[in-house]
């Protein structure tokens, strides 16, 4: 009997068939392959898997996304049905906090309908899990495109970092996409295409006019493509999208690609499947992308900037009045690393994308402040 199929092995015959894949294409494979895939195989959140999420970290996190829902459906004229959408819901504790704050509202709860989109059959089930108690049954999809027509409301919380990126190489003057291959010791490898890159379109005007042999330039071609669904859905309803994740403000030469195993980081290429791979957020392409499809944009804000102006002192000190010495310590670690600009309150940030008319709080209120990076 031979040894048993992995990612690893999977990958090496496609290799060895059709030659070295690019990044995106390893990337797709280790996040989704539908057998041996990250996501596809487990659930990663918590303290048990690779890593936490904001609303994994405090409820506060979803209790203030679920109150700017309200506040943008009722800047939208509050229609109804409305489609509130999340991408990447994880176990589902940012859409059961939203909901649960949202309660205050009862017009709004009446006229929401919850769709998830969500491919891996494991998170499904905890999504399903942790929103039992919830009033309304979520809907799930493969893609935001398979979401109903009407006005929508679309969070995506660090969502958009797990979308395969494309790298490039500068070198002698050209840029050489950056594939996967292996070694002559049969360990994957980053190497470079042997033919430059026909057309420099693909690749931020930014990052093309300031570089030098060495430099790294990275791009996410997924973002593209929600970008456009969510410009179809703005063209005849009412759309407010709000992303939340971790990047960069401006476009610039540089390689984030990162892997994280266990809450520790570890190489891309060691144990593919194994591990979550992300790369940061082009705040500035995305909202360059959102634009030229006609969509308004946002932002970006940091984190810390964006929770603070919907209330999240007022909410920690609330939660605190009646909890346990050991709890309070709890609500106010999770607020602080929400919001602690060491942590990741300047690191990550938040940028809404809107149909026209819509400025969604606290967006049109907050002054830009930290650094440009």
């Amino acid at each position: 009997m031979g040894a048993p199929d992995t990612l690893l092995a999977k990958l090496k015959r496609r290799i060895a068939s059709a030659g070295a894949i690019t990044l995106e294409h390893y990337m797709e494979a280790c996040l989704g392959d539908p057998e041996f895939g990250y996501y596809a195989t487990r659930d990663p959140f918590g303290a048990q898997g690779d890593f936490i999420t904001a609303p994994e970290i405090s409820q506060i996190f979803g209790e203030l996304i679920g109150l700017w829902c309200v506040s943008v459906w009722r800047n939208m004229g509050a229609p109804s049905p409305l489609r509130l959408v999340e991408l990447g819901p994880g176990r589902g504790a940012l859409m059961a906090d939203a909901l649960r704050a949202a309660k205050l509202v009862p017009d709004f709860l009446q006229a929401t309908d919850i769709h998830l989109v969500e491919t891996s059959p494991i998170l499904r089930a905890a999504q399903a899990k942790h929103l039992q108690a919830t009033p309304m049954q979520p809907v799930w999809h493969d893609r935001l495109g398979d979401v109903p027509e009407g006005a929508a409301i679309v969070i995506a919380n660090e969502f958009l970092d797990a979308l395969p990126v494309r790298q490039f190489e500068r070198r002698d003057g050209a840029w050489f996409e950056r594939c996967v291959g292996v070694s002559d010791a049969g360990e994957l490898t980053l190497r470079t295409a042997p033919t430059p890159l026909e057309t420099l379109d693909i690749l931020p005007e930014s990052v093309r006019i300031v570089v030098k042999d060495g430099d790294i330039a990275e791009i996410r071609p997924g973002v593209e493509g929600l970008v456009q669904d969510l410009a179809r859905r703005a063209n005849h309803h009412p759309l407010a999208a709000l992303v939340i994740d971790y990047g960069h403000r401006k476009s610039a030469p540089g390689e984030t690609l990162q892997a994280v195993r266990a809450h520790e980081y570890s190489d891309p290429l060691a144990t593919p499947g194994e591990a979550d791979l992300t790369a940061h957020v082009d705040f500035a392409e995305l909202g360059d992308t959102a634009a030229k499809n006609n969509l308004r944009v946002h932002g970006p804000i940091p984190q810390a900037d964006y929770l603070n102006a919907l209330g999240l002192r007022e909410r920690r000190e609330r939660l605190m009045e009646k909890a346990s010495e050991k709890d309070r310590e709890l609500i106010a670690s999770g607020a602080k690393r929400l919001a602690d600009r060491e942590q990741m309150g300047e690191h990550f940030k938040g940028m809404a994308l809107t149909s026209e008319g819509l400025t969604p709080a606290p967006f049109a209120d907050i002054p830009v402040s930290g650094n440009n990076t």
